[in-house]
């Protein structure tokens, strides 16, 4: 049901809502040490009315970060690919969901994930404790598990609108905290 209450405040985002959220969202992420010192950055693009990820990457691509952007699996892991700019993404449809572009050449593999520095994270909300409310599908869940058995620390960071940091959201066991959320007002730490 909270996810769904989410859902529905971003379906009434407007256009211009869309990408005047997009830009801040960029600039505010661009200020983040973590991102500035990043030679590769495990990301998304986003759909819908996801908070705007599109100048974000190209901005990181400009900079010379290696981007990585998840290609689902049939059982809603993710492979990654790297973003070269916007003619490296393909739409693809899964079954019945919604479009996804995804990246159009070499498939990395899932362990992909392991070597960036940062992975920026989709949600719907966070919470004070830096717990993160995901769409529910898994696909997140199996990175962060696959980064736990690696050993891999890179830095967590969900990009959220200002109105989805709450107080708290629900976790299980095998949810982790981000280490940030950046919305199009600011950042915000979590310990």
């Amino acid at each position: 049901m909270l996810r769904r209450e989410f859902l529905a405040v971003r379906s009434r985002l407007t256009a211009d809502d869309l990408r005047a959220t997009a830009a801040a969202l960029a600039d505010r992420a661009l200020e983040l040490p973590e991102l500035a010192h990043a030679r590769t950055v495990a990301a998304y693009v986003s759909v819908g009315a996801e908070p705007g990820t599109r100048a974000l990457l190209d901005a990181l691509h400009a900079r010379g970060v290696r981007v990585l952007l998840p290609a689902l699996l049939p059982d809603n892991d993710l492979d990654w690919g790297a973003y070269t700019g916007e003619d490296s993404l393909a739409r693809v449809r899964h079954g019945g969901r919604m479009a996804l572009l995804e990246p159009a050449g070499e498939r990395l593999g899932p362990d992909a994930v392991t070597g960036a520095d940062v992975v920026l994270l989709p949600g719907l909300a966070v919470d004070a404790r830096g717990m993160r409310l995901g769409r529910g599908g898994g696909s997140y869940d199996r990175v962060l598990a696959r980064l736990d058995r690696a050993g891999a620390r890179p830095a967590l960071v969900v990009l959220l609108y200002d109105t989805e940091v709450v107080a708290r959201v629900p976790a299980e066991a095998h949810d982790r905290p981000v280490r940030a959320v950046v919305t199009p007002s600011g950042i915000r730490r979590f310990t």
